[in-house]
C-alpha cells in the first residue's frame, strides 16, 4: 500500500503527501490582490517558558487549557474561478467549418484553518490554504463571518498572513518551540472535513522532520511530528502544548488513505512567526545567504579531514565567489560545527538556520580547519530565489558535455542552455527551452554570470542556436530588471 502526504488540501508524492485544507486546486497565480503591507508589527503574546517543570501530577481534564484555545482558532474558506477550455466536437467542425472552443467556467471552493495572532485581526495560516483563491471568508468561533485579505505568503515554509477587519479579538499566545521535547503532550484544533471545530490530543512523536513535502518548491522543512488527529482541512490550524500556547502550525499528514492514521506535521512557531514578521513587515521574505556547497560529515570523511570518526558537522566543498562565506575566509575542506553556538549537522539543518536569519546579520561560525578549531565572523547577504534566471522567466545553466551529447550539439557550440521559460514570460515566444544562448551584445557567454554581465536595459541581441539553426533574437530589457 503506498502512503500518501496529504498537505491539507493537495496530493504530492513521497509516497505523496496531503496538505491538510478541503481541496481548492492550486492556481498559477493568486488572483487574491497582496493588502499593503503594515508597517507596524502586532503586539504579540509570548510565553518562553518550558512547557513542564519535570514534576509529573494527576491530570483529570484539560478543558482549561482548550477553551481559550477554541476561541483564537477560524475555519477559512476559500474560492476561485477555474476556466477550462472545451474543445468542439470534430464532427460540429465537418459540418459547419471552424467553430470556437467554447470556455467553461466552474467556482472552486475550499476550507481550512487559522489562528488569530493580535487582537485587531492578523491571522496565521497554510500558504496552501489561500495559494490561487479569488475570494477569502474566515468564520469566527462566534459564526461571524468577514472577508479577507492575503497580506503576504512564502510557500518555501508552507506559511501564509491573512487579515480581517476586526477590534478586540481573543488571540493566541506564542511558545518557544524549541523548548519542545519529544514526549510533550500537544492538541489539534482546527476544522477537519468541515465538522466543525474540533480538538484532538497526542504527543510530540519527532521534531525537525524533513520529508519532503516542499521539495517542489525548494522549501524549508523542520516540522514537528504529531499523532494528535489531523486530517482534510486542519490545515493552518492550531498546534498547542498543555498550557495552551501555539507550538505550530498544522500543515500536512502523511498516509495511505488521506485519513489521519497518526503521522502528522506542524511547522514549528518560531519559524513561522519569523515568516510573518517578514510578511508583516513588508510583504515578502527575504533570506540570509552564505555561499558555500557543503555534505555531510561520515566516519571516513571526518577521519581524512582530521577529525574524530565520530564528529558531526558539514564539510564546506566549494565556496561561491565573492559571497559571503568567500569575504569571510571559508576555505574548501572546512568543517562548520555549529552557528552561533548551535550545532550543524546536515546540510539541511545548515541552509535552514542561515535563510531563518535576515540579510546583514552577523554571525559566529565556529568550523574545524585542519584539526584545529577556528571562528570566522560572518556577514549574511541575500540569498536570491531565482538564482538560476538570466531573464524574466528564463532560466539558464551551463552547457556541459553531458547535455551536448544528449543533444547532438556541434563542438564548436557553447554557451548556457535555456532549461525553464515560464508561460507567461514576455521571451517565451523568442527563447524555447533547449536552445542555446551563444551570444549578447556580441559578447561569448559560457556561464550564468557572463550572461548577467552582458546584458544592459534596452534592447539586446542574442545568438540563439536551436535545432541545428543559428538565428538573432533581440530582447528588450527593462530598467528595473537589468542585472
Amino acid at each position: 500500500m503506498t502512503n500518501r502526504f496529504l498537505p491539507c488540501a493537495l496530493a504530492a508524492s513521497l509516497a505523496a503527501v496531503a496538505v491538510l485544507a478541503v481541496p481548492v486546486a492550486r492556481a498559477a497565480a493568486s488572483a487574491v490582490s497582496a493588502s499593503p503591507a503594515p508597517t507596524v508589527m502586532p503586539t504579540l503574546k509570548v510565553d518562553s517558558s518550558a512547557v513542564s517543570d519535570g514534576r509529573p501530577g494527576i491530570i483529570s481534564s484539560y478543558a482549561d487549557v482548550v477553551e481559550p484555545v477554541e476561541k483564537v482558532v477560524v475555519s477559512i474558506k476559500s474560492s476561485k474561478v477555474v476556466r477550462e477550455r472545451v474543445p468542439t466536437n470534430p464532427l460540429l467542425r465537418q459540418f459547419f467549418g471552424d467553430v470556437p472552443d467554447q470556455e467553461h467556467e466552474s467556482k472552486e471552493e475550499g476550507l481550512g484553518s487559522g489562528v488569530i495572532v493580535s487582537s485587531n485581526g492578523f491571522i496565521l495560516t497554510n500558504n496552501h490554504v489561500v495559494d490561487g483563491a479569488d475570494e477569502i471568508k474566515v468564520v469566527l468561533p462566534d459564526d461571524r463571518e468577514l472577508p479577507a485579505k492575503v497580506v503576504g505568503a512564502d510557500p518555501k515554509t508552507d506559511v501564509a498572513v491573512v487579515k480581517i477587519e476586526a477590534k478586540d479579538l481573543a488571540s493566541v499566545t506564542f511558545a518557544d518551540s524549541d523548548k519542545l521535547r519529544v514526549g510533550d503532550v500537544v492538541f489539534a484544533v482546527g476544522n477537519p472535513l468541515g465538522v466543525g471545530e474540533t480538538v484532538t490530543m497526542g504527543i510530540v512523536s519527532a521534531k525537525g522532520r524533513q520529508v519532503g513535502i516542499l521539495d517542489d518548491v525548494a522549501g524549508y522543512e523542520d516540522f514537528i511530528q504529531t499523532d494528535a488527529a489531523i486530517n482534510m482541512g486542519n490545515s493552518g490550524g492550531a498546534l498547542v502544548d498543555a498550557k495552551g500556547r501555539l507550538v505550530g502550525i498544522n500543515s500536512a499528514i502523511i498516509s495511505p488513505s488521506r485519513g489521519n492514521i497518526g503521522i502528522g506535521f506542524a511547522v514549528p512557531i518560531n519559524l513561522a512567526a519569523a515568516i510573518m514578521k517578514s510578511l508583516i513587515e513588508t510583504g515578502t521574505v527575504t533570506r540570509g545567504f552564505l555561499g558555500v556547497n557543503t555534505e555531510a560529515l561520515n566516519p571516513d570523511t571526518a577521519e581524512q579531514l582530521g577529525l574524530p570518526r565520530d564528529s558531526k558537522g558539514v564539510a564546506v566543498t566549494r565556496t561561491d565567489p565573492g559571497s559571503p562565506a568567500d569575504k569571510s575566509g571559508i576555505r574548501n575542506n572546512d568543517v562548520i560545527l555549529a552557528v552561533n553556538g548551535k550545532p550543524v549537522e546536515n546540510r539541511d539543518e545548515l541552509r535552514l538556520t542561515i535563510a531563518q536569519m535576515p540579510p546583514g546579520s552577523k554571525i559566529s561560525l565556529q568550523i574545524m580547519r585542519e584539526g584545529k578549531p577556528v571562528k570566522l565572523a560572518v556577514t549574511l547577504g541575500k540569498f536570491d530565489e531565482k538564482p538560476d534566471e538570466l531573464l524574466d522567466g528564463v532560466n539558464v545553466t551551463r552547457l556541459t558535455e553531458e547535455m551536448r551529447r544528449q543533444g547532438h550539439l556541434d563542438g564548436r557550440i557553447s554557451g548556457v542552455v535555456v532549461t525553464e521559460v515560464g508561460e507567461n514570460s514576455r521571451y517565451a515566444e523568442d527563447i524555447p527551452v533547449g536552445a542555446v544562448i551563444v551570444e549578447i551584445n556580441k559578447m561569448p557567454v559560457a556561464d550564468l554570470a557572463a550572461a548577467k554581465a552582458a546584458l544592459h536595459p534596452g534592447r539586446n541581441l542574442l545568438l540563439v542556436y536551436y535545432r541545428g539553426f543559428a538565428r538573432y533574437v533581440v530582447v528588450a530589457v527593462p530598467e528595473s530588471t537589468s542585472p
